[in-house]
């Protein structure tokens, strides 16, 4: 049995413009400006709140502790404006769907909260394609430790053996090589064609290509 694990935010779906305006949030209800732009600050809003938050703070000269100050804040307005501009990037469910036809099984792991990835992926109308979903306290580690993705696959029903990781980061490139795995690094996110110094296994450059380029790193 052949298992394909997804990261989340910027793999599945384009969530910047949600979480970008989650961070502003904190920033305005201080009363600053938003600091954050969702066009150009892509790369930071899927590297989680902190980030965000950290990137405001020092475009704003403000002190570091507004960034535990505001990660509640920000959490909780992301949660009610979750889906506001996020959307799956072209293709996704059509690939996901014939994925499971091939008989591949399928999960998450993100480093994105739990709670927020479950709220998140029922919305947009794809949690119930997924046989596990492992967020990022799910467990006592998280990506890129290799027990993250080798719980989800465990909870999945799959196989160590037969798995491929899909991704956007350093992160996920470095969860797949500590855990022994092929990776695919999605090319059409912030990173652009810069995705490829990351040296993943394969670049996706649009989903309609996914069950191809997974046959060729897991043979039938």
């Amino acid at each position: 049995m052949r298992t394909a694990i997804f990261d989340l935010d910027g793999t599945l779906a384009d969530t910047s413009a949600d979480l970008i305006a989650a961070a502003n949030a904190c920033f305005i209800g201080r009363g600053h400006a938003a600091p954050l732009d969702h066009a150009t600050d892509a790369l930071t809003a899927f590297r989680g709140g902190r980030a965000m938050l950290g990137l405001g703070v020092e475009r704003l000269g403000l002190t570091d502790l507004i960034i535990d100050e505001e990660y509640q804040t920000l959490l909780d307005h992301y949660d009610a404006h979750i889906d506001v501009h996020t959307r799956l990037y072209p293709g996704v469910e059509a690939a996901l769907d014939r994925l499971a036809a091939d008989g591949w099984v399928l999960g998450v792991c993100t480093n994105k909260p739990e709670w927020l990835a479950e709220t998140l992926l029922q919305k947009i109308g794809i949690r119930d394609r997924f046989a596990a979903m492992l967020g990022a306290d799910t467990l006592p580690v998280r990506k890129p430790d290799p027990e993250h993705l080798i719980e989800t696959v465990r909870r999945a029903g799959g196989n160590m053996a037969r798995t491929v990781l899909m991704g956007d980061t350093t992160t996920d490139r470095d969860t797949a090589r500590n855990a022994g795995v092929p990776v695919v690094l999605v090319g059409f996110g912030p990173l652009g064609a810069g995705i490829a110094e990351l040296k993943p296994d394969a670049i996706l450059t649009h989903y309609d290509e996914l069950g191809d380029l997974l046959d060729g790193l897991v043979p039938r």
